[in-house]
């Protein structure tokens, strides 16, 4: 019974998909695997996916997600400033892991950011008793808080940034497809196996990174 039910779900949500919605995903996930290559193409396509759920999550009540994906916009306009500054040696910025401070500052700010969107939420839909009674506005709140702090973190080319990215898309798997959006509920499916992949890759990049440091100092001695 709850299978057929799934399925139902599933077939409904399927047709009801706009090309919009695959648009977007498309761009989304090419978003995602260029930023598991710490590839500069990851602000672009993100970008495009991102101006297009602000008008999906407008229009689906996902207020917070909408905010989030103005937020997205804006900081992949920072993060593609950060990623092309270049030092006095007219190096990029290095991939490097947060120091003690700075993961303290990313939790602590975790339920600060919740708190708000959680207020920002009430205030636009209070008179929405059947939304604010039910689980969605606590849920969306949460990853959107999550989310948030991984977007900052990537911007910085912090490697925690996929630790954030991997919680929140476990989350937002379900919440998507009960929301009807069935390809975004695949496309975080599919951020989940590139924000494992992006950790494993990210690592390895700053190891080498690391280890090329040591042989230019090595060298100098």
């Amino acid at each position: 019974m709850i299978l057929n039910t799934f399925f139902q779900l599933f077939y409904e949500n399927v047709m009801e998909t706009t090309w919009l919605e695959l648009i977007a995903v498309l761009f989304g996930i090419m978003s995602v695997w260029f930023a598991r290559q710490a590839n500069l193409l990851v602000y672009p396509t993100g970008i495009v996916s991102t101006v297009i759920y602000v008008y999906i999550c407008f229009n689906i009540q996902l207020y917070a997600d909408m905010g989030i994906n103005i937020f997205y916009t804006s900081m992949s306009i920072y993060g593609w400033y950060v990623w092309t500054r270049k030092d006095d040696q007219k190096r990029v910025r290095p991939i490097r892991w947060n120091t003690k401070q700075q993961q303290a500052i990313g939790i602590a700010l975790i339920p600060v950011l919740y708190v708000v969107i959680f207020a920002l939420i009430y205030v636009f839909k209070k008179d929405d008793s059947a939304y604010m009674e039910s689980y969605i506005p606590y849920v969306d709140s949460f990853t959107t808080s999550v989310f948030l702090i991984g977007m900052w973190y990537m911007a910085r080319k912090k490697i925690e940034n996929w630790i954030y990215w991997i919680i929140g898309n476990i989350i937002s798997i379900p919440l998507y497809f009960v929301k009807g959006l069935v390809f975004t509920s695949f496309q975080f499916s599919v951020f989940l196996v590139l924000a494992i992949m992006g950790l494993l890759s990210w690592i390895k990049l700053y190891n080498e990174g690391r280890a090329r440091e040591q042989k230019f100092i090595d060298d100098l001695l």
